[in-house]
């Protein structure tokens, strides 16, 4: 292959984004820059300092003194807050929450795309999150809009939280939290959680992820020969 590309990866919560892209990184020898770990590691700090996620000047004032690193690693980002390893401590149900809250504000995604862009530039990388194929890097060579039901997302989120297979009336209610998530990213005014007109949309509800990153890998590969 010749000069790398940019990948973009979207799709609400819990659709297999962050393992998706992992994995594919890893076949192309790219860099994975989970974004959404972003949004999170400010939320966790916004807790900690007792900053309302509603309050957008706030939370710019508190962005603006905060450093977040992403360090790529054969098992996911490292993240680092200000320093510290936050990689657990984010995906905490309330952290969650909290990023999906701050994330509508105008201000603070301006901050955020800012630095996103920065850590792209020059490809190379697969990026994902709620808005890069259409505000982060609407010039993606490749772009994917990935997606599953409810359910199938909660399962696998509460999967991810406890280890164990939940019950029934756990998925419901957790469906219900990612159906009022969806519907922030979705209807918020600043970068809606939308696919670009250009991208390929996978639902994965039915899908393994090998069965995902061939999919993507195939896509890559076509573009490259497009070249």
């Amino acid at each position: 292959m010749e000069r790398k590309l940019t990948v973009a990866i979207d799709g609400p919560a819990g659709a297999g984004k962050s393992s998706v892209a992992q994995r594919l990184a890893q076949a192309l020898g790219y860099v994975n820059l989970d974004t959404g770990a972003m949004y999170r590691a400010l939320g966790l700090k916004a807790l900690a300092e007792r900053v309302s996620p509603e309050d957008e000047a706030a939370l710019l004032a508190l962005a603006e003194g905060t450093r977040i690193d992403l360090q790529p690693t054969m098992d996911g980002n490292r993240v680092l807050l200000d320093g510290q390893d936050v990689s657990l401590a984010i995906r905490e149900a309330q952290v969650s929450d909290a990023a999906s809250r701050l994330s509508v504000h105008p201000q603070v995604r301006r901050w955020m795309v800012d630095r996103q862009r920065a850590m792209g530039a020059g490809g190379g990388v697969v990026m994902e999150g709620r808005d890069i194929g259409t505000q982060v890097f609407p010039a993606a060579e490749v772009k994917i809009f990935l997606d599953a039901s409810p359910e199938v997302r909660a399962t696998r989120r509460l999967l991810q939280e406890t280890g164990n297979s939940p019950d029934t009336a756990a998925v419901q209610a957790m469906a219900e939290q990612i159906r009022q998530r969806d519907e922030r990213d979705r209807t918020r005014a600043a970068s809606p959680l939308v696919a670009a007109p250009d991208a390929v949309a996978i639902d994965s509800s039915t899908l393994a992820l090998n069965e995902v990153v061939d999919r993507i890998l195939e896509l890559v590969r076509v573009r490259h020969r497009r070249r």
